[in-house]
C-alpha cells in the first residue's frame, strides 16, 4: 500500500472525518471540485504529496462527521463547536507547552500553573483528556492536570470542545480539551532538538538558591531529602507529638534542618535556561494492510525566574499599609518527559498503546523583607526565607482500540495512570527585630524559637500527595440508515487520592543553660540553630500545627449515555443524545494515623446521579455558511483539594488555601448559537452567543483567623455567565508581488475576540455552608450581582504572520489581551483583582538548507513591552498590591534536525 492511500485510510480513521454511508451515497454528478467524496483515496493521496499532514484525533465514542460534503477542517465538518490545535498550529504558537498554545484559542485563558479558563469559568469547570481518557492530576489545587506539563513536543493534536455531546463525561461546563498523542507514522523519522532562553529579569542576573542534591538540576533527588529515620520512626509509631517523651523530640528536631537544604546561597550571574528532546518513529510495512508504528520521545527543560513579589494589607478603606513584604524568589523548574507508542494499523482498525512519563519540578529560594505595624512600641521589622522542593509526577498507560466492520464501529478505551506530588523539607523561617528600646536583641533579627509574641514563627513542612485513576469504556455505532447513526457507551471511572500534611513548628527554652540565652540561638544561620549544642544545652519540642494531617478520597463514576446523529438534509444535521452519570466522593480523615481517633474533622459523602441531555443542531443554509444551535445540562463536582481540611501552599500565588467539607455539585444550563462563513481554504469568519445558569457555583472566600489570611472555598447560590464570541482567519498570497521570494509567501492574519459577563445571584436567605457555620447567610460571602472569579470581561488574541507555503519559514506578531478578572473574593474588602493587560510576543522559525535538509531554527522574544504581573485589591481612597512583581522579557533560540 503507497504512503498516500494509506495516509487516506489513516484520516478516515484516527481524525474519523466523514460519515461512510452519506459519501458513498452522493453520486458523482452532484459532486463539485470542492465537494469530491472523501473516499477517493487517490484525491486524498495527491493531497498528501502537495504538503498535507496527517491529523490525529482520537475521542470517546463520536464522530467528527461531515454534513454531506467531504471537508478536512474538522472544525467545520463537526456537528458541536471545536478548535483543533494541530501539531503545525503549535509550532506557530512558538510555546513549549499546550497550556501556552491554547491561550491563542478563542475564549481561552490560563491562569496560574496552566490552569485553563474556558469563557471565564475556572478550571473545575473544564474537562482535560488524553486520547479520549481522563487525567489525575498532582496538583493538591485542582483535579483536572496543569496543562503547562505537557510539552508540545508529545502531541500530535488538540480538541477543544465548547458545546457538551453525550458521549463525553458529564462534567463539562465550560468545555473539554482533548490532547491526542502521535501514533503511527506514515514513514520513519528522527527529530532531535537543543535550546537555550533567558529574561531580562533572570538571566546573567543575582539569584537564590541551595545546595539540596547533585541531582537537582535534573529534578530528581540523590536522597537527601528522603524523610528523616527518627520522623519516620514516630509517623510509625500512631503517637501525637505532645507525647512522645522529650528525648524522641529531640531526636526529630536534630533531623528536621539540614544545613543544606535549609542554607540560602546567592549566585551572581545565573546562566541561561537550557532544554532538549529527542523524538523518533518507527514505521512497519507488516503486509496485507497491517502496519506498525512506534513513537518515543524524551526531553528535559530548565528553565530559572526571578520575582520580587509585593504583599501589602492594611485599613478597611485600602488607605493604609499596615503590614507589608517584598520577597525576591528565584524559581528552578525542571520539566522532564518520555513517551513510548505502539500504534497497530489492521485495514479500517487501530489499536494505540500509550505509555506516558512527565514529571516537573520546582526548586524554589526565597528572601523577603516586611513589616507590621502594630506589634511592639514602633512595630516590628521581618526578614524571612524560605526553601522548598515540590515534585509533580504523572505515569500513564492506557490502551485504545478503534474498530470499523462496515456499518458497525467499536471503541474501547481502557487506562491506568498514577500521579504524585511531594514536597518534602518545606521550611520557613522568620527573623524578626523587635525594636525594643534597652532589649539587647530589639535591634537585630532573631528567629524567635521561645514563641515570643506576635515574632515569626519557623516551621517545616512535609507534604505527599498520590492519586490513582483507573478508567474503561466501550462504544458502539452503527449506522442504522445511510443519514442516520447511533451510539451508545459505557464508561466507568475509579479515583482514588491520598493526601498527607505533616508540618512542624520547634520550641527551645532552657535547661543547662538559662531561657534568657535562647534568643542568641537565633542570630544564627537556620541549619546552625538546633545542632548538637543546642540539643545538649537546651530543651527542643516541637508542636505539630497540622490538627488533621491525612485525608483518603475518593470518586467513583458509573455511566452511560446514547447518542443519535441524523443528517436530515444534505444542509441538516442533528445531534441528540442524553447521558446518565451516578457518582460517590468521599473524603474522609483517615483515623488509623494516629492511635487514639481525631475528634473534629468534617467528612465528605456525595451520592448524586444526573441525567444529563444534549442536542446541537447544524444547518447550512448557502454554501459555506453554517449556523449552529446547541443546548445542554452538564455538572461540575467540587475537586478533592477543595473539600479537605487541610492547609495547602501555592507557591505559585503566594498564597495559602483550605478546603471545605460541606461543598456540593454545581449543575449547569448551558445555550448556545453560533454562525460561521468559510471563505475557502483556511479563511473563515464566525460569530457565537453564549448563555450559562449555574446553580450551586463554587467560588474562593478570603478566610481570616488569628491575622492569618486564607483562602476557602463556598457553594454560592446561582450565578449566571453570558457573552459572545468573534473568531477571524485571512490569508494573502503575496505571489502578485513579484520577484521569488514573494513566490511563495502569504500573511496570515487571526483575529479572535471574547465578551463575557456573569453575575453571582444571592437572595437574602440563601445559605453558603461553610466549616463552624453550615447555616452561614450567603449574602456574608457574597455579593449580589459580583462577577465570577476568573472572568475576564474582554479576552483577545492578534496573530499576523508572513509564513512561506512550500517550505518552513515563517515569522509572527502575537498579541494577547485579557482584562481585569477577580482571583479572590475580599469578603467586606474589595475583591482581589488580576491585571494580565496586553502582552506582545514575536515568534519566527526557518529551516537552514545550507547547512543540510530538515535542519530548523527557532526564535522568540515574549512580552516585549515587558508587561507586569499585577494583582490588587483596589477602592476609591487607596491600593493594595497582593501578588505583584516585575515579569520581564524573555528571549530564547532553538535548533531542531530531522533526519
Amino acid at each position: 500500500m503507497s504512503i498516500g492511500t494509506r495516509l487516506a485510510g489513516l484520516l478516515l480513521l484516527t481524525s474519523s472525518l466523514t460519515f461512510p454511508s452519506i459519501l458513498h451515497a452522493q453520486t458523482a454528478d452532484k459532486v463539485g471540485d470542492d465537494e469530491s467524496p472523501v473516499t477517493q483515496g487517490d484525491n486524498l493521496a495527491e493531497e498528501e504529496q502537495s504538503g498535507e499532514q496527517e491529523l490525529e484525533i482520537s475521542v470517546p465514542g463520536g464522530r467528527i462527521i461531515v454534513t454531506g460534503r467531504r471537508n478536512r477542517d474538522p472544525a467545520r465538518s463537526s456537528t458541536q463547536v471545536l478548535n483543533v490545535l494541530t501539531e503545525a498550529d503549535i509550532a506557530r504558537t512558538g510555546e513549549g507547552d499546550i497550556a501556552g498554545a491554547l491561550t491563542r484559542v478563542t475564549g481561552l485563558s490560563v491562569v496560574g500553573d496552566g490552569r485553563v479558563f474556558v469563557r471565564g469559568l475556572g478550571d473545575r469547570y473544564s474537562l482535560a483528556l488524553l486520547n479520549g481518557l481522563p487525567l489525575p492530576s498532582p496538583e493538591p489545587l485542582s483535579r483536572v492536570v496543569p496543562l503547562d506539563i505537557f510539552p508540545t513536543n508529545v502531541v500530535a493534536s488538540s480538541l477543544v470542545q465548547k458545546t457538551y455531546s453525550a458521549n463525553y463525561p458529564g462534567e463539562f461546563g465550560g468545555g473539554v480539551i482533548n490532547l491526542t498523542t502521535k501514533a503511527v507514522p506514515t514513514q520513519d523519522f528522527l527529530t532531535i532538538s537543543v535550546g537555550a532562553s533567558g529574561d531580562s529579569e533572570t538571566t546573567f542576573e543575582n539569584g537564590l538558591t541551595y545546595f539540596g542534591s547533585d541531582l537537582d538540576s535534573f529534578g530528581f533527588d540523590n536522597g537527601n531529602r528522603g524523610l528523616p529515620s527518627n520522623l519516620q520512626a514516630f509517623f510509625d509509631s500512631g503517637e501525637r507529638i505532645g507525647s512522645v517523651p522529650l528525648s524522641a523530640t529531640e531526636g526529630i528536631a536534630g533531623q528536621l534542618f539540614p544545613t543544606n537544604l535549609v542554607t540560602l546561597q546567592r549566585v551572581d550571574n545565573q546562566r541561561p535556561n537550557f532544554s532538549g528532546s529527542i523524538t523518533g518513529g518507527l514505521s512497519l510495512d507488516l503486509g496485507e494492510e497491517t502496519f506498525l508504528g512506534i513513537v518515543a520521545t524524551a526531553g528535559i527543560k530548565n528553565n530559572l525566574r526571578n520575582r520580587t513579589v509585593l504583599s501589602q494589607s492594611g485599613s478597611g478603606d485600602l488607605s493604609e499599609v499596615f503590614q507589608q513584604q517584598e520577597t525576591f524568589i528565584t524559581d528552578e523548574n525542571i520539566l522532564v518527559n518520555g513517551l513510548l507508542s505502539f500504534g497497530l494499523d489492521i485495514g479500517d482498525h487501530t489499536v494505540r498503546w500509550t505509555n506516558l512519563y512527565i514529571r516537573d519540578t520546582l526548586k524554589t529560594a526565597r528572601l523577603s523583607e516586611g513589616f507590621d505595624i502594630f506589634p511592639g512600641v514602633t512595630g516590628f521589622d521581618f526578614q524571612n526565607q524560605q526553601t522548598a522542593w515540590f515534585e509533580r509526577q504523572l505515569i500513564d498507560s492506557q490502551l485504545v482500540g478503534e474498530f470499523e466492520f462496515d456499518r458497525f464501529g467499536v471503541d474501547v478505551r481502557g487506562g491506568y495512570a498514577r500521579t504524585d506530588r511531594e514536597a518534602p523539607y518545606n521550611a520557613n523561617f522568620s527573623y524578626t527585630r523587635t525594636n525594643f528600646p534597652g532589649d539587647p536583641f530589639g535591634d537585630q533579627f532573631v528567629a524567635y524559637f521561645n514563641q515570643l509574641s506576635d515574632a515569626g514563627i519557623s516551621t517545616v513542612a512535609f507534604d505527599d500527595l498520590s492519586e490513582e485513576l483507573w478508567f474503561g469504556s466501550v462504544d458502539l455505532s452503527y449506522e442504522l440508515l445511510d443519514n442516520l447513526e447511533v451510539t451508545a457507551g459505557y464508561a466507568y471511572s475509579d479515583t482514588t487520592r491520598r493526601s498527607e500534611s505533616r508540618e512542624f513548628r520547634p520550641f527551645i527554652s532552657g535547661d543547662v543553660v538559662d531561657d534568657s540565652v535562647v534568643p542568641a540561638l537565633g542570630l544564627r544561620l537556620p541549619g546552625d540553630i538546633i545542632n548538637g549544642a543546642t540539643l545538649a544545652g537546651f530543651n527542643v519540642t516541637l508542636t505539630e500545627a497540622t490538627p488533621f494531617p491525612v485525608f483518603d478520597a475518593g470518586l467513583e463514576i458509573n455511566a452511560g449515555y446514547g447518542l443519535v446523529r441524523w443528517v436530515l438534509t444534505d444542509t441538516l444535521t442533528l445531534e441528540a443524545g442524553i447521558r446518565y452519570e451516578e457518582a460517590s466522593q468521599v473524603v474522609a480523615l483517615d483515623q488509623s494515623v494516629f492511635n487514639t481517633p481525631i475528634p473534629g474533622a468534617t467528612p465528605t459523602n456525595l451520592n448524586n446521579d444526573y441525567f444529563l441531555p444534549s442536542v446541537t443542531a447544524t444547518w447550512e443554509p448557502i454554501p459555506d455558511l453554517q449556523l449552529r444551535l446547541s443546548a445542554s445540562k452538564t455538572i461540575a463536582r467540587p475537586q478533592f483539594r477543595e473539600l479537605v481540611e487541610q492547609v495547602y501552599f501555592d507557591p505559585e500565588s503566594n498564597r495559602e488555601f483550605v478546603g471545605n467539607p460541606l461543598l456540593n455539585d454545581s449543575e449547569l444550563f448551558n445555550l448556545e448559537a453560533r454562525s460561521e462563513y468559510y471563505l475557502g481554504g483556511a479563511d473563515k469568519v464566525s460569530a457565537a452567543g453564549f448563555y450559562k445558569k449555574i446553580d450551586n457555583p463554587i467560588e474562593n472566600t478570603l478566610q481570616s483567623a488569628s491575622g492569618v489570611v486564607r483562602t476557602g472555598f463556598a457553594n454560592a447560590p446561582t450565578a449566571e455567565l453570558y457573552g459572545t464570541e468573534f473568531d477571524f482567519v485571512y490569508g494573502i498570497d503575496l505571489y502578485g508581488l513579484g520577484g521569488s521570494f514573494f513566490e511563495t509567501k502569504q500573511v496570515l492574519i487571526q483575529v479572535n475576540y471574547t465578551f463575557t459577563q456573569s453575575e453571582i445571584q444571592v437572595g437574602p436567605d440563601d445559605v453558603a455552608p461553610i466549616i463552624g457555620a453550615p447555616n452561614q447567610l450567603a449574602s456574608l460571602l457574597f455579593d449580589d450581582g459580583a462577577r465570577l472569579v476568573g472572568q475576564s470581561d474582554h479576552i483577545a488574541n492578534f496573530s499576523i504572520g508572513i509564513e512561506d507555503t512550500e517550505k518552513t519559514q515563517q515569522a509572527s506578531v502575537l498579541v494577547n489581551y485579557a482584562s481585569e478578572r477577580v482571583t479572590l473574593r475580599g469578603g467586606p474588602l474589595p475583591d482581589v483583582v488580576e491585571d494580565p493587560g496586553f502582552t506582545v510576543d514575536f515568534v519566527a522559525r526557518t529551516e537552514l538548507g545550507f547547512l543540510r535538509e530538515g535542519v530548523e531554527l527557532s526564535m522568540q522574544v515574549r512580552n516585549i513591552f515587558g508587561r507586569d504581573n499585577f494583582e490588587f485589591q483596589e477602592s476609591e481612597t487607596g491600593r493594595l498590591e497582593i501578588n505583584t512583581f516585575d515579569v520581564g522579557r524573555s528571549f530564547s533560540i532553538g535548533v531542531k534536525a530531522e533526519f
